[in-house]
C-alpha cells in the first residue's frame, strides 16, 4: 500500500532514535505513517498530499553549523504539522522564535505544567496538561514566533508545549512517542484524530483487503512463486498471496541448509500438509556450501545466497510456464535498513539488496509498508497457527550471518545444536513472548579452556538476546542469571567444539541485532 491509496502521515526524520517508533505509533492510532527525510520539498510534500506531518526529534542543536531544517515552504501548505523535541525547536527558530541554550538540560523523567491564560487544543477532554513526560533536549524554546502561544513549561523548558491554533502547528519539547511520557499517546492522538481530522482507517483488515485486491490486479491470470523461509514474514507474505490468487501461487522452499535445527521438516509439514498450498521443496545444502567457500566478508556472505536462492528459485520453476512473479516477504524495517534516499545503508537484506540485477521474476512485495507487528497481526487475521505467527525473526541468509568468517558444515551443525538450546531454555523460562529475538553467534575466534582436566582450544558462542517493538531499535534482554547459567551449562557439555560462552549486552543502536 502507498501513500496514495490511504490517507498518509509523513514522519520527518531528523535523525532521531526514535524516528521508527514514531511512524509505529502514528499507525497504533490507525492512521498510515511513511518515513521522509528532512530534505523533502514543499513541492514533494505537494505531491504526495499527506494528511498531516510531524517532525522527529535528532541529535544536533539547532544552532551547530549544519543542523537539519525543513523547507520553510512547507510551513505554508496548511498541512498540520506536529514537531517533537528537535521538531518543536525547528518550528520556533524557522519561524521567528528564540531556541536558547540553558546552564542545564533535561534527560528522563520531567513534570510538566500548564501555562495559565492560555487555550490548549492538544491538551483536552481527560488528557492533562499537567503531567510527567520524557525529555532528552539541551537546547530549550525560550520565545515562542508571532501568532503561537506557549501552553506548558518545565522547570528548564520555558516553552515545553507552542501551539498556533489558526496555521495548525504544534511542538511539543519532550517525547510523546514513549512509553515514559503519561499521556503521551493521547495527545498525539488528538492532533492527529481531532486537529488533522485523520480518518482512522488504518486497520490490518482493511489492508488484507485492499492488498489482496493489489494483488490479485498484479499476478492477473499468471502464476506466483513464493520463497518460504519458515519464519513470519514468508508465512504471512504466502497467505496473504494464496487468499488473492489461490491455486496460481506455487510456493518454493530452497533448502539451503543454513536454517535452525528441525526447520526445514517443520517448512515442509506446516504448508504442504496443513495449509494446502503446493509447494516444492528444493533441497540444496550442498550448492549453498560450494557458493560460501572462501566467503569472510558479511556483505559478500549475503549476495552469495541472495543470487543462488533467486537461481534456485529460477530452477525451480522451469516446470511452471508463465512462474514469472516472486513473492518477497519484506517489510519496512528492510526497506529502511537497507538503505533509501531518506535512510543510509546499515546492511542488505536477503530480501531487498541481495537481489541479482538479472532477475527475471517480477517482485510482489505485500509487506513492504508493514512493521513486524503489524504483520503478526495479518497472520492471526489470516487464521495463521500461533507457531507460525510469533516465530521469532530469523535473517534470510539464515545462519550464514550468524557464523563468522567462512560458513562450513561442521560450523553450521555446532551452531544448530547451541542455538536449539538457547530456545529451548527461553521456552522453558516461559520468556517466548517477552523476548524478540534469542540466538546463539559463533564468532571466527578460539580461546583456551580446561575440560576434564584436558586443555582445549575451541570456539565460544555468544548469546543475543533482546526485547523490541519493531526491529528498528531493541535492548538486551535483562536474562536472569540462573538462566544464563544453565544455557552456559549446557552448550559447553552438549556441545563439541565450543569451551565458552558469552553474553551480548549491547542494544540497537550503536549494534545491530544480527552481528552480520
Amino acid at each position: 500500500m502507498s501513500s496514495s491509496d490511504e490517507e498518509t502521515v509523513l514522519v520527518v526524520d531528523f535523525g532521531a532514535q526514535y524516528a521508527q517508533l514514531i511512524a509505529r505509533r502514528v499507525r497504533e492510532l490507525n492512521v498510515y505513517s511513511e518515513l521522509v527525510g528532512h530534505d523533502i520539498t514543499a513541492d514533494e510534500v505537494v505531491a504526495r498530499k499527506p494528511a498531516a506531518i510531524v517532525l522527529s526529534g535528532g541529535p544536533k542543536s539547532v544552532h551547530v553549523e549544519g543542523a537539519p531544517t525543513l523547507d520553510p515552504a512547507i510551513f505554508d501548505l496548511g498541512v498540520p504539522i506536529f514537531g517533537m523535541c528537535y521538531g518543536a525547536q525547528v518550528i520556533a527558530q524557522q519561524l521567528g522564535g528564540t531556541v536558547s541554550r540553558f546552564e542545564q538540560g533535561e534527560y528522563g523523567r520531567t513534570e510538566m505544567t500548564g501555562i495559565g491564560g492560555t487555550e490548549s487544543k492538544l491538551f483536552v477532554g481527560d488528557t492533562p496538561v499537567d503531567q510527567n513526560v520524557w525529555m532528552s533536549h539541551f537546547d530549550a524554546i525560550s520565545e515562542v514566533p508571532e501568532g503561537f502561544v506557549a501552553t506548558a513549561r518545565t522547570e528548564a523548558a520555558p516553552v515545553a508545549v507552542l501551539e498556533n491554533h489558526d496555521r495548525r502547528i504544534y511542538g511539543v519539547q519532550y517525547h510523546p512517542e514513549v512509553g515514559h511520557t503519561e499521556h503521551g499517546m493521547a495527545v498525539l492522538g488528538t492532533f492527529l484524530h481531532d486537529i488533522a481530522e485523520c480518518s482512522a482507517t488504518w486497520t490490518m483488515g482493511n489492508f488484507i483487503d485492499e492488498t489482496v485486491e493489489k494483488i490479485a490486479s498484479q499476478v492477473g491470470s499468471g502464476r506466483a512463486i513464493c520463497g518460504l523461509s519458515g519464519g513470519v514474514d514468508s508465512a504471512v507474505a504466502a497467505a496473504l498471496v494464496h487468499k488473492a490468487i489461490g491455486s496460481q501461487l506455487t510456493c518454493v522452499f530452497v533448502d539451503t541448509g543454513l536454517m535452525r535445527a528441525n526447520e526445514g521438516e517443520q517448512v515442509v509439514e506446516t504448508f504442504r500438509r496443513h495449509q494446502g498450498i503446493e509447494l516444492i521443496h528444493v533441497r540444496a545444502e550442498d550448492r549453498f556450501f560450494d557458493k560460501l567457500k572462501g566467503v569472510a566478508d558479511p556483505e559478500d556472505k549475503r549476495k552469495a545466497i541472495g543470487e543462488l536462492f533467486i537461481r534456485e528459485f529460477e530452477a525451480a520453476s522451469g516446470g511452471i510456464d508463465d512462474a514469472n512473479f516472486l513473492v518477497q516477504g519484506t517489510l519496512y524495517p528492510d526497506v529502511i535498513e537497507s538503505g533509501t534516499k531518506d535512510a543510509a545503508k546499515i546492511k542488505s537484506h536477503h530480501n531487498v539488496g541481495g537481489l541479482p540485477d538479472d532477475m527475471e521474476f517480477e517482485l510482489v512485495e505485500p509487506l513492504r509498508n508493514l512493521f513486524k507487528d503489524e504483520v503478526r497481526q495479518v497472520g492471526s487475521e489470516l487464521g495463521l497457527p500461533d507457531e507460525i505467527v510469533w516465530r521469532q525473526p530469523f535473517p534470510g541468509p539464515g545462519l550464514g550471518v550468524r557464523i563468522i568468517g567462512e560458513v562450513t558444515p561442521e560450523l553450521v551443525g555446532i551452531l544448530q545444536h547451541a542455538d536449539l538450546i538457547v530456545r529451548e531454555e527461553i521456552a522453558k523460562a516461559g520468556l517466548e513472548r517477552e523476548i524478540w529475538q534469542a540466538f546463539a553467534v559463533l564468532p571466527d575466534i578460539r580461546s583456551v579452556g580446561v575440560m576434564g582436566d584436558e586443555r582445549t582450544y575451541a570456539r565460544p558462542a555468544i548469546i543475543r538476546a533482546v526485547t523490541s517493538e519493531d526491529a528498528m531499535t531493541a535492548d538486551w534482554a535483562r536474562l536472569p542469571y540462573d538462566l544464563l547459567e544453565t544455557m552456559s551449562s549446557r552448550i559447553i557439555n552438549e556441545v563439541d567444539g565450543i569451551n565458552r560462552v558469552a553474553y551480548d549486552i549491547t542494544s540497537k543502536p550503536p549494534g545491530t541485532i544480527e552481528w552480520e
